[in-house]
C-alpha cells in the first residue's frame, strides 16, 4: 500500500505569513509601550537610592577620615542631578567650609590630607541613567541651595546657612499610578530619611 502524500508544497503561504505578521505587529504595537514604562518607571524609583547614596557616602567620608566633607549636586543635560562627594582637612586658622578651605577634586587630593599613600579623591556619580526632568523633576529645599556640609562627627554643619535640607523627586503625571513621590531630608544628625511629602503625621512615611 503506497504512503499517502500531500501535494501542498512545504513552507507558509502567503495568507498565513500575513497573520503572523498582523500578530507580531499586535504583540509589539501592546508590548512596546508597557515595556517602556517599565523601564521608565524603574528607573524613576531608583533616582532616590542614587542621592541617599551619595549623602551616605559624604557623611560616612567625614567620619572616617576625620575630616569635613561636603555633598555637592550639578545639573546636567537631561534635567537632573548630578553629584559629588569632596573632603577637606582643616588646619588651625582656616575652617572648611563654603568659602575657605582645601577641598579635593576628582584629580587631586586636598592639603594635608594625612593619608599620603592614598590620598582621597573626590567621587563623582552622574545622573545620566535617570529619567529625564519631564518625567521625574528634583525639587532642592531650600530653593537655591547646592548640597550639604558634614562635619567629622558626621553632624550638618549649621554655619551653610543654605544647605541642603531636602530633595524632592516628583515623577510626571502619566507615572504617578505606579510611583510615589519621595523626598530625601536631611536632618542635623546627617542621616537621611527617605519621607513621602505628600502625607502628613501621624502617618510613618511622613517627612519629619
Amino acid at each position: 500500500m503506497r504512503p499517502l502524500t500531500s501535494n501542498r508544497p512545504a513552507g507558509f503561504t502567503l495568507v498565513e505569513l500575513m497573520v503572523a505578521i498582523a500578530i507580531m505587529g499586535t504583540l509589539l504595537a501592546v508590548g512596546i509601550p508597557n515595556m517602556t514604562s517599565w523601564v521608565l518607571s524603574n528607573k524613576a524609583r531608583g533616582a532616590s537610592e542614587f542621592y541617599a547614596e551619595g549623602l551616605a557616602t559624604a557623611r560616612r567620608e567625614a567620619i572616617t577620615r576625620n575630616a569635613a566633607s561636603r555633598f555637592v549636586l550639578s545639573p546636567n543635560a537631561n534635567g537632573q542631578l548630578d553629584w559629588q562627594v569632596d573632603v577637606c582637612f582643616p588646619v588651625p586658622g582656616t575652617p572648611c567650609s563654603a568659602d575657605s578651605g582645601s577641598w579635593s577634586t576628582v584629580a587631586t587630593a586636598a592639603d594635608n590630607d594625612p593619608n599620603a599613600a592614598t590620598p582621597y579623591k573626590s567621587m563623582f556619580r552622574a545622573a545620566n541613567a535617570l529619567p529625564n526632568a519631564d518625567a521625574l523633576v528634583p525639587t532642592l529645599q531650600p530653593q537655591g541651595s547646592t548640597g550639604v556640609y558634614f562635619t567629622a562627627l558626621g553632624w550638618v554643619d549649621t554655619t551653610d546657612a543654605q544647605r541642603l535640607t531636602r530633595l524632592t523627586l516628583t515623577p510626571a503625571a502619566h507615572l504617578r499610578d505606579g510611583i510615589a513621590t519621595v523626598a530625601l531630608a536631611i536632618p542635623l544628625g546627617g542621616v537621611v530619611a527617605k519621607c513621602n511629602p505628600d502625607v502628613a503625621a501621624p502617618d510613618s512615611r511622613a517627612c519629619p
